[in-house]
């Protein structure tokens, strides 16, 4: 056994990450306005003006509300300069979805990110999962756009959190193939559990980890999509994936993987000006 496969070997590292998502301890600063908005979502009957309260603290999460709220993808209309308006128009669970990609965004240009290769891929994977699940929800209905957005863009937290960690580890340094293991091995769940921290709605999160644990499509519905789960494995496929930490799947699956492709294929090709569009939105 090779020592990167050697589970041993990230034990260190993974057992500080555990002692940190059960007491909320040593996050990265990126993501203090994530928990901000968490706490404060936390109560179902906050205000609006207690939420625009802690976004207006955060002018980079202010900016991209007012930006989305004279998107396209929220109807555009009449232009809105107020944050307060911004958030009444795209609702709280854009805001959760909106810290969420800020943290994402900022860990992905801290300086103390390695291997910034495999975070920029994984980000623009991540957007484009994002941009066609919702108009992949749009066009078959039965799930909400946003969500399957927000589910899509979050998936792989796992991994910039991971990323972010491993510059304290001597061990990873200059050794992609123990950080490979350890990504391909562990991001799944540590995001799962990061994202439930995060205050992540308790369905996105049984949708993102049903799709964690069928990658090959076994358990998802063989007709159309009707669950987040569903919108979340296909728009997870149809994306173009250039991330070297994703497996390979095992020669037996490879059939049906591209069968599932092809049933959307031809959406996807007639939705590409929507795509571009919510791309153009989630990355300005």
């Amino acid at each position: 056994m090779s020592d990167s496969k050697n589970p041993e070997r990230h034990f260190r590292l993974l057992e500080d990450i555990a002692q940190d998502l059960s007491v909320d301890a040593n996050f990265p600063t990126c993501l203090d306005a994530s928990l901000s908005v968490r706490n404060v979502l936390k109560d179902p009957l906050v205000s609006i003006d207690k939420v625009t309260q802690v976004v207006n603290v955060e002018p980079l999460i202010a900016a991209r509300l007012l930006h989305l709220a004279n998107s396209v993808l929220y109807g555009a209309g009449k232009a809105v300069t107020d944050v307060r308006l911004a958030i009444q128009r795209v609702g709280f669970e854009t805001v959760r979805a909106t810290s969420l990609s800020v943290a994402m965004e900022q860990m992905l240009r801290s300086r103390n990110l390695g291997y910034e290769d495999i975070a920029r891929k994984t980000w623009e994977y991540s957007l484009n999962v994002a941009a066609i699940g919702h108009v992949l929800a749009r066009r078959v209905g039965r799930v909400n756009c946003d969500e399957a957005m927000l589910a899509g863009m979050v998936r792989n937290i796992g991994v910039f959190y991971l990323l972010f960690r491993v510059a304290d580890y001597a061990e990873y340094q200059d050794n992609l193939e123990a950080v490979l293991d350890l990504i391909s091995g562990w991001q799944e769940s540590i995001g799962e559990n990061l994202l439930a921290v995060l205050g992540l709605p308790t369905h996105i999160l049984d949708a993102i980890h049903a799709c964690n644990r069928h990658k090959t499509g076994h358990g998802k519905n063989n007709d159309d999509p009707f669950s987040l789960a569903d919108v979340l494995y296909f728009s997870s496929l149809l994306a173009e994936n250039r991330c070297p930490w994703l497996c390979c799947a095992a020669p037996d699956a490879i059939r049906e993987i591209q069968q599932d492709r092809a049933r959307f294929s031809d959406l996807i090709a007639e939705a590409q000006n929507d795509i571009r569009e919510i791309l153009f939105v989630l990355s300005a």
